[in-house]
């Protein structure tokens, strides 16, 4: 049999050892244990993550309802929520502050419930008509963690992750 020469479609492969790291011999197995510890922490991060931003929120939602009648006139003074009658928006803030922060811990709809959460923290900060500095990082922190749920979902140790294979064949 003839062999063809190489060609730049088909380069010629290396001789010996085909794949050498440039690292030296006791590095590669010492970062692979690095990353095999941090992939086994990401459960317990989104965890923490979850029950994090949840508390939060669940917390405000409690402040809510202690008080309604100040909610209210939050709503209709304070609080400027585009798009959304003072009344609706107060109902459907406290409804998402109380009820996607169960969900999110759970992990049951876990990618829902960070959506939903993002979509409370983004009116929340919209609609102040000033808001400080200090307050805006955290309203920024929080969206990062619920972005980084919504990308990546609730993690292992989640309902989601308990019922995926128990509903999906």
């Amino acid at each position: 049999m003839i062999k063809s020469l190489p060609t730049a479609a088909a380069p010629m492969a290396p001789m010996g050892n085909a794949r050498r790291s440039p690292l030296p011999a006791f590095v590669a197995p010492a970062w692979a244990a690095v990353e095999k510890g941090l992939q086994a922490l990401q459960p317990l991060a989104q965890l923490a993550a979850r029950v994090y931003v949840a508390k939060v929120f669940f917390l405000s939602g409690l402040t809510k309802i202690r008080d309604w009648d100040t909610t209210l006139a939050l709503f209709q003074d304070e609080y400027h929520v585009p798009l959304l009658p003072p009344e609706v928006a107060a109902y459907a803030g406290t409804c998402g502050e109380l009820g996607l922060p169960v969900l999110l811990v759970l992990g049951l709809a876990g990618r829902f419930a960070a959506a939903g959460l993002s979509v409370v923290n983004v009116m929340a900060v919209l609609s102040l008509a000033e808001i400080t500095a200090p307050a805006l990082q955290q309203h920024q922190f929080w969206g990062t963690l619920l972005v980084a749920l919504l990308l990546w979902g609730p993690g292992k140790w989640s309902v989601d992750a308990w019922l995926k294979p128990r509903l999906l064949p």
